[in-house]
């Protein structure tokens, strides 16, 4: 037990509080990405449970925390539309076994050479959705098949509050409205005492209080007699069905798209702190045995999200300890407390997912490819996200990736990567990486390999002198290569190359290493 789970008297002491933090911004977030989802909110803490006291113990990302993700949430609402709830539970076991599978041929380090450009612009696309569907949820209405439709019929709904009979509407409409302001409010202004108490379960605190004391008539959560016992096996007949061809598909969508998400959130997860690295093929594997367990018992799919996941670093985590425990307290409210879950308002936790929506779709994301990589990368952004919400995930996400090939096909007339690990010796007098011909996403997995195996402490070189190109994904790599550098008190520097390439090489690995 001791080699998944390291307790100690020191970091139980960092850890407990941690994870405690970490449940109270689950809580809500997990209840309401299951309703964006289209399905009950039970289902949502179930997945989290799962992330915390299964996928917890497995993780290749110790200080990573797994859950239901907003990511997600459009497309499981979509097929749960068009192919019932019932259908969702073997089509995560299917996904699941993929992600297994993925991670024992060890391809959980490809997954970082996606475009950071397409990754944004999937999670804008998604963004844009969420917001456009609860936009309907915040007037206790139900949301509209797809993106188009839910922004067509805004102006009908925003008439339909401020009709004299709508006032159930409206005062949901205040509801949710308090929510985003208690919620954006709180984070902006906290006292820094109190800069743990997370923002999101304010703002249902505020929206629950307003209705609970103003006595106002809308809808809120419905929880079955027995949360638990409400969940079942999927039935024969729903196994059947994984042999058809939309089926498969739908599976493959969701290992890819919930692989991709995990391990870019690891990612971003190691440059938070200065613990043990993430083990890419060992997530990927915990991320599948996570979703096959959350379908066989119906839950809803399950990722890496990186909201609770800085949390749990920010809050002091130090081991894998806090994630698992966090997943112990919401099972211990479910057991414990279910009937507070009927107090709180849908209109409350649809403001929650506007929150987050908006921050997703943020402009901010193509600002900084656009100062760092140029318009054309830009543009594979702004393409990937207005397919995922004029068409879907799947075409938006697939566009992204044939227009990124586009982009590097003259980079790979420049010549093929070559790298090169030079020890300190008389050729070298630090440790040095050479670096020739043009570094594009198809190699990025053998250049982030060879940055890794260079030592920590003292300095380490990057040498440019015989390189002709390189992409915006190896870029971000290289950063957050030298970002982990700085922390642990090695200085990486770049010498050699010429004019624009220098400086995008300088830039990368200098902006790290001031923070």
């Amino acid at each position: 037990m001791q080699r998944f789970l390291p307790l100690s008297r020191e970091t139980l002491a960092r850890d407990l509080p941690a994870s405690f933090v970490v449940f109270l911004v689950a809580l809500p977030l997990c209840m309401g990405i299951a309703i964006a989802s289209g399905v009950p909110p039970e289902r949502g803490l179930i997945t989290g449970i799962i992330g915390g006291l299964v996928v917890g113990l497995l993780a290749g990302s110790p200080l990573q925390v797994s859950g239901p993700a907003a990511g997600l949430a459009v497309i499981v609402f979509e097929f749960v539309r068009l192919h019932g709830l019932g259908m969702l539970g073997p089509v995560l076991v299917l996904a699941g076994l993929l992600q297994i599978a993925g991670g024992l041929l060890r391809v959980g380090g490809w997954f970082r050479a996606i475009s950071p450009a397409v990754v944004h612009g999937m999670l804008a696309g998604i963004g844009v959705l969420i917001v456009l569907a609860q936009l309907h949820v915040l007037t206790d209405a139900a949301p509209k098949a797809g993106g188009l439709d839910n922004l067509i019929a805004i102006p009908r709904a925003f008439f339909d509050v401020m009709s004299v009979d709508q006032s159930g509407s409206l005062a949901a409409v205040a509801v949710g409205l308090t929510t985003i302001a208690a919620m954006v409010g709180w984070e902006r202004f906290r006292p820094a005492r109190l800069k743990l108490l997370p923002g999101a379960l304010v703002g249902v605190l505020a929206g629950t209080g307003l209705a609970v004391l103003g006595g106002l008539a809308v809808k809120r959560v419905e929880v079955p007699d027995s949360i638990l016992g409400g969940l079942a096996l999927p039935v024969a007949g729903d196994w059947a069905r994984l042999a058809e061809p939309t089926m498969i598909v739908a599976a493959l969508t969701l290992a890819v798209i919930a692989s991709a998400e995990s391990l870019l959130s690891a990612a971003a997860v190691d440059r938070m702190h200065d613990g043990p690295r993430t083990a890419y093929n060992r997530e990927l594997g915990a991320q599948g045995a996570g979703n096959i367990l959350c379908g066989l018992v119906g839950g809803l799919p399950m990722t890496g999200v990186i909201v609770r996941s800085s949390a749990n670093v920010q809050a002091g985590a130090a081991t894998r300890a806090s994630t698992v425990l966090h997943g112990a307290w919401i099972l211990a409210f479910l057991v414990a407390l279910p009937w507070v879950l009927t107090l709180v308002p849908t209109a409350a936790l649809a403001g929650i997912l506007v929150v987050t929506g908006w921050r997703l779709a943020s402009p901010a994301h193509a600002l900084h490819l656009h100062a760092r990589y140029g318009l054309a990368t830009v543009g594979i952004w702004l393409a990937t996200m207005v397919l995922v919400v004029t068409m879907d995930l799947l075409t938006g996400v697939l566009t992204g990736l044939v227009l990124s090939l586009l982009q590097v096909v003259p980079a790979l007339r420049k010549g093929t990567l070559r790298i090169e690990n030079a020890a300190a010796s008389e050729r070298a007098d630090v440790p040095e990486v050479r670096l020739s011909g043009a570094a594009t996403f198809l190699q990025l997995p053998h250049l982030n390999a060879a940055l890794e195996r260079t030592p920590a402490g003292g300095a380490v070189r990057l040498s440019a002198n015989d390189l002709r190109d390189i992409d915006h994904t190896c870029l971000e790599m290289i950063g957050d290569w030298a970002s982990r550098k700085a922390a642990s008190g090695t200085r990486v520097e770049v010498v050699g190359g010429s004019g624009a390439l220098q400086d995008k090489l300088a830039a990368a690995v200098a902006a790290p290493q001031k923070d």
